[in-house]
């Protein structure tokens, strides 16, 4: 195979350039990936454009799949050929919370993306053990997803969300939402709403299984409060005020979203949350005992059975030559987008 790779590669906070770099070769223990796809995860978009990573030079992405190109020295749980989903978080499997297999609590985990080498590349190398091997017949595209229907899942298995539940979806046109709703949907939820500032993503909420969907929230005032289970995924500063607000008793609001801005809590929603006693609570990552645990293998199945849908999320399908260009325009919100994939084999050389 080639020696040399195309890779985009990040040097400084909107310093992205594309390169040839050498292909990785794996060492005992892991295996070298050929990437299928790698979509876009939020958290990109702030990395790139605003707060950098952990280390420079590094290579991002790590919502992907992969086909196993190629396995290093006593690697036995997977082989050339196989398909992929790759968890981006690396345990160290030692401490505390992993000890008791609390993963997405790890103390002093790897990450691709932003700690490592990620996937707008090529190929990249990474622990065998820690890779989920998928069905053939599981699209590759549907298998770089399976991180952010994960992430949502883990959320939702947060809540007590039971047949019968009213849920609403903050940020519900994103991919996280989209999901969230076809959870809620597949574990009996009676009435799913999708709330999204974006109006041009009410037609993915209303695919996704949304009941109602709306850009506003005063467009709440028809359907009614008293929501179940709130999952936010939007960051927004403005939603814990006004999701406290539709809560209902013994409502659940769970944060997924990353805010970009200081959160306050007004006096009113605080007395609103002791006098329904209702909760706060927070969703990070997405893993579980077994690694990468049952959220991760729970979508692996939904995803290859056709019980999540996954083809109406992608609003764009690019090659690594776009990716500095898609996300700085995704960051400076000059295109509406739900998910984005790059896939190195739509690169134009």
């Amino acid at each position: 195979m080639a020696e040399k790779m195309t890779a985009v590669v990040m040097y400084g906070v909107d310093d992205i350039r594309l390169e040839q770099v050498d292909v990785p070769k794996p060492g005992s223990g892991e295996a070298l990936l050929k990437i299928a796809a790698c979509g876009v995860c939020g958290s990109d978009l702030d990395r790139m454009y605003k707060k950098g990573p952990h280390k420079l030079p590094l290579i991002t992405g790590h919502e992907f799949s992969a086909v196993v190109e190629e396995v290093g020295e006593g690697v036995t749980s997977v082989k050339a050929g196989d398909h992929v989903t790759v968890p981006p978080m690396l345990p160290c499997f030692k401490c505390g919370p992993c000890q008791q297999g609390h993963f997405s609590l790890c103390e002093n985990y790897d990450y691709y993306g932003s700690r490592r080498h990620g996937a707008y590349a090529e190929y990249v190398c990474g622990p065998a053990d820690l890779l989920l091997k998928v069905p053939d017949s599981l699209d590759l595209r549907a298998a770089a997803m399976v991180d952010p229907a994960a992430i949502a899942l883990h959320a939702i298995l947060r809540t007590k969300l039971t047949v019968g539940s009213r849920v609403a979806v903050t940020g519900g046109g994103g991919p996280i939402g989209l999901f969230a709703i076809q959870w809620a949907r597949i574990m009996g939820a009676s009435q799913v709403v999708s709330i999204d500032v974006t109006k041009e993503k009410i037609p993915l909420a209303k695919e996704a299984g949304a009941d109602e969907a709306v850009s506003d929230w005063k467009d709440l005032e028809d359907i009614g409060g008293g929501f179940d289970v709130i999952i936010e995924t939007s960051g927004a500063k403005v939603v814990p005020d006004l999701a406290v607000s539709v809560l209902a008793r013994h409502g659940e609001l769970v944060l997924i979203g990353i805010p970009n801005a200081d959160i306050t809590i007004s006096d009113s929603s605080w007395a609103r949350l002791m006098r329904l006693e209702a909760a706060i609570m927070g969703s990070w990552n997405s893993f579980s005992a077994p690694f990468p645990g049952h959220e991760w293998r729970t979508a692996v199945e939904k995803l290859n059975s056709g019980d999540l849908k996954w083809e109406f999320m992608i609003t764009h399908e690019l090659g690594l030559d776009s990716v500095a260009e898609t996300i700085r325009r995704m960051y400076n919100r000059e295109i509406h987008s739900s998910k984005v994939i790059f896939m190195p084999e739509k690169t134009r050389q």
